[in-house]
């Protein structure tokens, strides 16, 4: 029940685009949003049944609101960015802070000097970035300072300074690497025309310098200067193949930011790629704890929103796998084909390999998180009431007829439970009936943990199709089991899985972890049956070669096998050799046997 006061919060809020607010009754902000409509977005939290278990409890939690209007969604999708970032209320996504990210400086004065800082001060300097990676820095710098004669030292440069005679050139000017402004042996206009390129350079905008570059080697080499042409040759290839490097698509798509997202139960992985001149000139992905079951329309969006704050874009287009609305002030494009399909794919190609990464990473350093993923997946793609805890798969295995056996194995939080492993003699059903035999398995091995109180599993996984499924539910209908415990079956040669009373059957990506557990499953069931057929086989050929044979027992075998290895080595030894082993009485039975065979 809603309080009275929550009740008129509700009744008179505005219809405007804005961000609204829930505190619980600490008076504590537990949860912020953005909405186009505030009044019939915040009362559907109280009107609709939720289904997921966290809204509900939010809901409940839920003491007063509060609420901002804004002019526009964009606005309210910043603020509510903001707010998120600052509050950090239990119930939203986990955005990460920036602070720590390097920036390129192009430093506000007479001679511009350019360095690498995680500092960016208001200063009227420029910065370029944030970069995510301090050798995309590194390498960047290295090309301009190859290219471009630049000075290094923070001396400042004012004219009167320099007419003073204040500064000496240094080491630096006599290797070539400055051309001497401290001592006015660069005129200003001269060392602008480098910070020109080098500011189109970190925009990704090759052309202007390779252009530039090429006038200056022709001239030289008109002029006769040949080495002078050999130095800016080298350059433009440097440049070059920098480029080279860089571009990966049309160099016609620029000042665009690409972004996707893959997501399972738990996280979502946003990827964020700039693109400039056909070129990448920034990757990151970022990783979003899911709250509330958000979808990847709402992740995304306020994913977006976050990184551009963060990387200081202004770039008027993004491309996003599927439609969003972003506000007014940004084209919202989702490619088709060509190659602005092809660069959200390496978008979304780049987000799957980080996903892969996180997942091994937590795998060793959080194995319990690694499990609760697992398990919330499986329950998700399986469409099961609960997570699959503990999971049984059943496989028959008899060749030509002979010898019907089962295999049943057990898996615990997505792992081998070797100990609980069963293998069964088939003892009803005569000749090669699978059905009746995955029947008479499954209906045994539940009778017995129903009588012996053991726990029973929250999934059951036959190795075949409709059939041996069909078969295994008549033994769980004798037992009053349907409905209590989750069952498929997995047919072999399309990976397809049968639900009960479902002719059509379902299929999952073929690189999903669900499936390759439940392959893992399969596959583990089908080793042990055969191995527990093979030893039968093994164990009836023994019996019906040397047990047959009168007068001579299980004991006598076992001592014959140790001594001659083989039924084969036994049926060709000589009789002392016989007598050597078992005695003069056994030795003759077996000796005669053979020999009048």
């Amino acid at each position: 029940m809603n309080t009275p006061e929550l009740e008129i919060q509700l009744k008179t809020l505005p219809t405007s685009p804005g961000v609204y607010q829930y505190f619980d009754a600490d008076g504590k902000i537990i949860y912020v949003g953005k909405a186009k409509n505030l009044k019939k977005r915040v009362s559907s939290y109280f009107t609709k049944n939720h289904e997921y278990g966290k809204t509900k409890v939010l809901v409940k939690k839920i003491a007063s609101i509060k609420h901002i209007v804004v002019p526009t969604e964009t606005d309210a999708l910043l603020l509510e960015n903001n707010l998120i970032k600052k509050h950090q209320p239990r119930y939203n996504v986990l955005l990460k802070d920036d602070k720590s990210y390097p920036w390129i400086c192009l430093k506000k004065e007479r001679f511009p000097r350019i360095f690498s800082t995680r500092r960016v001060i208001k200063d009227g300097s420029e910065y370029f970035g944030p970069y995510t990676s301090m050798k995309t820095v590194s390498t960047l710098l290295d090309l301009i300072k190859g290219l471009y004669q630049l000075r290094t030292c923070n001396y400042d440069l004012s004219q009167e300074k320099i007419d003073a005679g204040k500064y000496k050139v240094c080491l630096e000017y006599h290797l070539g690497n400055c051309k001497g402004p401290c001592e006015d042996l660069q005129t200003e206009d001269d060392y602008h025309g480098n910070i020109v390129a080098i500011r189109e350079i970190l925009k990704g905008n090759f052309k202007e310098s390779l252009h530039n570059f090429k006038k200056q080697m022709k001239a030289y080499a008109a002029d006769m200067h040949f080495e002078d042409a050999q130095r800016i040759k080298e350059k433009i290839e440097v440049l070059e193949n920098y480029q080279a490097k860089s571009t990966i698509i049309n160099p016609k798509i620029s000042n665009v930011d690409v972004f996707s997202i893959v997501s399972d139960e738990s996280y979502g992985y946003v990827n964020f790629l700039q693109i400039s001149y056909g070129s990448i000139i920034r990757s990151h992905t970022m990783e979003i704890k899911k709250k509330l079951s958000e979808g990847n329309e709402q992740l995304l969006q306020l994913a977006i929103t976050d990184i551009r704050q963060r990387f200081n874009s202004n770039s008027k287009e993004v491309y996003v796998p599927f439609k969003l609305d972003l506000g007014e002030d940004i084209k919202v494009t989702v490619p088709q084909l060509g190659d602005k399909k092809r660069i959200v794919e390496l978008s979304e190609r780049n987000a799957k390999f980080y996903r892969l990464e996180r997942f091994k990473q937590v795998k060793m350093t959080d194995p319990d998180r690694h499990v609760n993923r697992i398990m919330a997946q499986m329950k998700s793609d399986l469409r099961l009431s609960e997570e699959p805890r503990h999971i049984e798969c059943f496989d028959n295995s008899n060749i030509q007829g002979t010898h019907p056996v089962a295999a049943c194995v057990v898996f615990k939080n997505g792992k081998p439970s070797k100990r609980d492993y069963r293998h069964f003699n088939i003892k009803t059903v005569e000749g090669p009936d699978d059905f009746a035999s995955m029947e008479e398995v499954v209906y045994r091995r539940y009778k017995r943990l129903l009588d012996e109180k053991q726990p029973l599993p929250q999934l059951i996984i036959i190795d075949g199709g409709k059939g041996q499924l069909s078969s295994s539910l008549k033994s769980l209908d004798k037992l009053e089991l349907r409905g209590k415990i989750a069952i498929i079956g997995i047919a072999k040669r399309l990976e397809e899985l049968f639900y009960p009373d479902d002719p059509i059957p379902l299929y999952l990506d073929k690189k999903s972890e669900t499936l390759k557990i439940i392959q893992q499953l399969r596959n583990e069931a089908h080793r042990f049956g055969i191995e527990h057929h093979r030893n039968r086989r093994s164990k009836t050929a023994l019996n019906t070669e040397l047990e047959t044979i009168p007068g001579i027992g299980e004991k006598t075998v076992v001592d014959l096998l140790k001594h001659f290895k083989s039924v084969k080595r036994i049926s060709t030894a000589k009789f002392d050799a016989l007598k050597s082993v078992i005695g003069t009485a056994k030795a003759h039975k077996i000796f005669d046997y053979y020999h009048n065979k």
